[in-house]
């Protein structure tokens, strides 16, 4: 089904609307969607990338599918039969890029990030962050991981036209549950790491086919990367995910969790993290516990840093701010005080400088080093403690 043309009752029904922002950078974003492989250890991902500029351009929808209003609907709620209110109410809701645009070509290439997702959520759920950061010159790589965290995905079999769902899992009954979450976080940095070799493969010419888009052709990034320059990025137990995939994969030269939940890392791993990671939290979900095992690694690399930004909870650094309405509020009843838009701003804007630091960037995000030492309007080094939900 293409994420643009399924039919779905117009945004702001039942009364919630979606407003993404563009991108705040001086480069048009387009995006499309990849997937590789008939299996499960396949990889299935979102992109972001730098594109011309295209009048009339659709946009795709932030939920791309039905089926995923109801993975929604069973980890938010516990109740699937709500996927059909959750459709009615945001299912044609887009996001503001281009979809399937043409690559804005650049001759010395793209740095590359590879984004992680939190759980229960999905490769769309991040399009706000993931948008403004392919505005700056990035291409950014939103993954659909397969370990059963993601709130639903699915993969193409070989059999033409068949699916298979791969649904949410909890933790299962009887079983603890860091050694459930500890395989799970290993599987998706392996993830992490594998979608990197698919830009390599792709950088070195290998032919790599789109199950879903054969029309965008992957080969038109094989001299527009720059993979000197690869950063791993995720929110919660994607922040945790970029850490991990920093000890797997020598190539990630830094790592941007936010607001990691630290919980399913094994304490042996801590000595391994010995690149840098800019920690960038919200007010109301870490514990003295997870900023403890943060502060582990500061101690491992001088350039690793710890910031809060005050007025924001978990949700704020998903898409999820952005909807408003009374059924969302009733469903998603969690909101900070900080306007959405100037928590994007902090979080990207202090991402960009610390990738600009680690990645050594000629750009110009140096402008907004005094982020990552917790200085401005709504941000500190570390913060006080809320309660921790995930």
């Amino acid at each position: 089904a293409d994420p643009v043309s399924v039919p779905r009752l117009g945004c702001g029904s039942m009364g919630a609307m979606l407003a993404l922002p563009p991108g705040q950078g001086p480069l048009q974003v387009g995006c499309t969607d990849v997937m590789v492989g008939n299996t499960r250890q396949g990889l299935f991902l979102r992109l972001f990338y730098p594109c011309l500029p295209r009048a009339g351009a659709a946009e795709p929808l932030w939920i791309p599918r039905s089926e995923y209003c109801g993975g929604l609907a069973d980890v938010t709620l516990g109740r699937r039969w709500c996927s059909p209110l959750l459709s009615i109410a945001i299912g044609s809701c887009k996001v503001p890029v281009s979809w399937n645009g043409p690559l804005k070509p650049r001759s010395s290439g793209y740095p590359l990030i590879i984004f992680s997702h939190g759980l229960g959520t999905f490769r769309t759920l991040y399009s706000s962050i993931c948008t403004e950061l392919a505005s700056w010159g990035f291409v950014v790589a939103a993954l659909e991981h397969r370990d059963h965290s993601a709130a639903t995905t699915y993969f193409c079999t070989a059999e033409a036209g068949t699916e298979e769902w791969i649904p949410f899992q909890r933790v299962p009954q009887g079983q603890k549950e860091f050694y459930f979450r500890n395989k799970q976080v290993h599987q998706r940095a392996q993830e992490c790491v594998r979608a990197l070799r698919l830009f390599q493969d792709i950088a070195g010419g290998r032919s790599v086919p789109n199950i879903l888009h054969r029309g965008w052709d992957l080969s038109v990034l094989k001299d527009n990367l720059d993979l000197t320059k690869v950063a791993v990025m995720g929110h919660s137990f994607g922040g945790v995910t970029a850490v991990l995939a920093l000890v797997k994969e020598p190539s990630f030269r830094c790592a941007v969790a936010l607001d990691a939940w630290m919980f399913p890392l094994e304490n042996l791993l801590y000595p391994e993290v010995l690149k840098p990671v800019l920690f960038i939290n919200t007010e109301k979900f870490q514990t003295p516990e997870s900023v403890a095992k943060m502060k582990r690694l500061s101690s491992r690399n001088s350039q690793t840093r710890i910031v809060t930004v005050l007025g924001t909870v978990h949700e704020d650094q998903t898409d999820f701010a952005f909807l408003s309405g009374k059924l969302f509020t009733r469903i998603f009843s969690r909101r900070g005080t900080l306007d959405p838009h100037k928590a994007l701003a902090i979080t990207s804007r202090a991402a960009l400088a610390f990738l600009q630091r680690h990645l050594k960037l000629e750009e110009e995000f140096a402008q907004w080093d005094e982020l990552l030492e917790g200085v401005g309007d709504s941000v500190v080094p570390d913060a006080p403690f809320g309660r921790s939900h995930l």
